[in-house]
């Protein structure tokens, strides 16, 4: 009896490995593709061998040397849309989570069924409302439009951050309201510190996303010194002049640089958030 338990065991367990494989497999497959594809010679991205003959960084210097991509210019203009609406969004998620979550006002449930009806449909269905009004607000070919759309849309997501704060125990600022703390000083020296996980994780996933975007910037974007790196690597591969695959390859390659630095630096912060105590005893 225990031999087949111990059995069925092993097998349950060396299936489990083989899923777990080949899932690895298909997740990272792709990803070396890629990779390998940035360092071949030529501009075709087919290849008869996985690893190339003659490996190759010229496509990455042809990234910052070619006079016809300004990959450069697209990376900066990307990375300033992605840091200053990660900045603004956390300030507006962050703040408004709070009042939801810790004062009663009149309105505050229709506030909340607002934003979660909101929340149900998908960005892109308000995209001609968005092109007539940045058309008329003469915002069209800026990255102040692709700011303030990011951050606009950046509160939906409110109801994770509450439901955080929500979780935080209410003696933490009953005992600060009695040193005779105000409630900027409760939200900035309690609230901020101890939802530091809450906050890695807004950052996380409000800084990827203009980071990728491709519809509001190839829409909102005209001139191709203000493209992002979404629509400039598309128009690498668009254009009937232009089937320059293997350089496609290695600029997809840089454009995860930043995302990965980015975790890698606050997943530290999320594990200390994780790990330390609000209160003591």
């Amino acid at each position: 009896m225990m031999m087949g338990r111990k059995k069925k065991s092993i097998i349950r367990l060396t299936l489990s490995y083989i899923l777990l494989g080949l899932i690895a497999l298909t997740v990272f497959y792709p990803t070396l593709w890629i990779l390998m594809s940035s360092i071949r010679p030529g501009t075709s991205i087919f290849s008869d061998t996985l690893i190339p003959r003659n490996p190759t960084l010229e496509h990455y210097v042809n990234l910052f040397t070619s006079e016809q991509f300004m990959y450069g210019q697209w990376y900066l203009n990307t990375l300033k849309v992605a840091i200053c609406t990660t900045i603004i969004a956390l300030c507006l998620v962050i703040t408004t989570a709070y009042a939801l979550s810790r004062f009663r006002f009149r309105g505050r449930k229709t506030v909340l069924s607002t934003i979660l009806v909101l929340g149900m449909f998908p960005g892109f269905m308000s995209i001609i409302a968005i092109y007539i009004l940045l058309n008329q607000l003469n915002l069209l070919d800026s990255h102040l439009a692709l700011i303030l759309v990011y951050s606009a849309g950046a509160p939906l997501g409110v109801f994770l951050v509450k439901g955080f704060f929500d979780t935080i125990p209410k003696s933490l600022e009953e005992a600060a309201r009695i040193d005779g703390a105000s409630h900027w000083t409760i939200f900035t020296k309690i609230m901020l510190p101890v939802s530091k996980p809450m906050i890695t994780y807004v950052a996380l996933t409000t800084f990827v996303g203009p980071w990728v975007d491709f519809i509001l910037a190839r829409m909102v974007l005209r001139t191709k010194e203000n493209w992002t790196l979404a629509v400039g690597l598309w128009d690498m591969v668009a254009n009937n002049s232009s089937s320059s695959f293997t350089m496609f390859a290695a600029g997809s390659v840089l454009i995860a640089v930043p995302i990965t630095l980015l975790f890698l630096f606050l997943q530290r912060f999320l594990v200390e958030g994780l790990t330390a105590g609000a209160s003591k005893g």
